[in-house]
């Protein structure tokens, strides 16, 4: 969400592109162009910017630098299964979430997979939030592969710079159940907001800017007491996994994910004002890999019997390690879990992968909210349609 100023530099781009330029530019990055915003934060453009913008993110330099995620080889199948047979209206469903992508898979095979706003399967949507879960899951793979230490690591083990402030000695596991304790708001309404003026944050010279404003930040309460949603900690838990593997995070997401878990197609992830890549947001992704993600942690994260990360890590990231305000729910590492034991990946405007271990189903949701960043219509319709998903699965199973 941190994207350059975008003003000034969207116009200069429309200018140097030239007619010829413009003609040899692909459907979405014409869009984008063609109604470029006029302010640096995406939160406040408007409905037909996100429709552009959402699509074609990391296709203009000019708004935000990018780092591929290179695919391999080898895709892993996603077979058609019989249609599921919902109780819900799915039109009706995709026309109230505004929906780009809406995938179901179960059991390994594609029960749904319909697209809207002129959005297609050869498409990259860009992420969101859920890019922190997966970034959780990079965390458990450089667990695994002796790059951290342990979850109870402090912040300033791996990030020096942060010593003296108050994240010092709070712990990695902290970061990732979003416990720390220090103030941040991520009212994303708020122009006033950490979320929107880290924006325009000067750093200290040579100085990660995120670094740079995080460590200015106050102590509220005791590490590990309360749960706050922080997009800023989870960005934070990227610079330290950055450091701790000693390689971008695109490069560590392909050797890891992207290539052995079978992806179709290159993703990108956006990259900060710093160099680095925005761990608590971006990806931009085909919804047929999203989904292809959600299958590889239902299988356990495995790559040739093996998981990537530690023993019984997973079942920890992907249940509830603190309580949050609505009944039912609650947080992992870096995921949102609900009582009968299913957890999601989630991101504003309705990006989404659901994941069922139990009935063995993936939901993508890929979005664009008319209703805002988290338009609270649309997103207890989503929560509905996956509780309508179970139950035409359960149906299914009944004899």
């Amino acid at each position: 969400m941190k994207l350059r100023n975008i003003a000034a530099a969207s116009f200069v781009a429309l200018v140097a592109v030239g007619t010829a330029g413009w003609l040899s530019l692909d459907k979405e990055t014409r869009g984008l162009l063609a109604t470029f915003p006029t302010n640096r934060d995406l939160l406040f453009w408007t409905q037909p910017q996100r429709d552009a913008a959402f699509r074609a993110l990391d296709r203009l330099p000019v708004l935000a630098k990018a780092r591929d995620v290179p695919a391999g080889g080898e895709v892993l199948p996603l077979p058609p299964g019989p249609p599921l047979k919902l109780a819900v209206d799915v039109d009706d469903y995709m026309a109230g979430q505004r929906s780009a992508a809406l995938l179901v898979v179960h059991d390994g095979k594609l029960r749904l997979e319909r697209y809207g706003l002129d959005f297609d399967a050869r498409g990259r949507w860009t992420s969101f939030s859920v890019a922190k879960s997966i970034t959780s899951i990079l965390v458990g793979a450089a667990l695994r592969d002796g790059y951290i230490r342990s979850m109870d690591d402090k912040v300033s083990d791996y990030i020096p710079e942060m010593k003296g402030s108050a994240y010092d000695a709070v712990s990695l596991r902290q970061l990732l159940t979003m416990t720390s304790g220090v103030r941040w708001n991520e009212d994303y309404a708020d122009p006033g907001s950490d979320v929107a003026r880290f924006n325009n944050h000067e750093p200290e010279e040579g100085v990660d800017a995120l670094v740079s404003y995080l460590r200015r930040l106050p102590r509220e309460v005791p590490a590990g007491t309360r749960w706050h949603y922080s997009t800023g900690e989870t960005n934070l838990v990227g610079i330290l996994l950055g450091r701790a593997i000693g390689k971008p995070l695109a490069e560590y997401l392909s050797e890891k994910i992207w290539k052995p878990a079978g992806m179709e197609q290159q993703a990108t992830w956006i990259l900060s004002r710093s160099g680095n890549e925005i761990s608590g947001c971006c990806i931009q992704a085909a919804p047929r890999d999203y989904a292809r993600f959600g299958v590889f942690v239902l299988n356990g994260a495995r790559v040739d019997g093996q998981s990537i990360v530690p023993d019984g890590w997973l079942a920890e990231a992907t249940s509830a390690r603190t309580e949050i305000d609505v009944p039912g729910r609650g947080y992992g590492y870096q995921w949102w879990t609900f009582a009968d034991g299913s957890f999601a990946a989630r991101g504003i405007f309705g990006q989404g992968i659901f994941v069922d271990p139990k009935r063995r189903i993936v939901i993508v949701s890929n979005a664009n909210w008319k209703g805002g960043a988290r338009d609270p219509v649309a997103m207890q319709a989503r929560d509905d349609f996956y509780r309508a998903v179970q139950q035409a699965i359960d149906a299914e199973a009944r004899p």
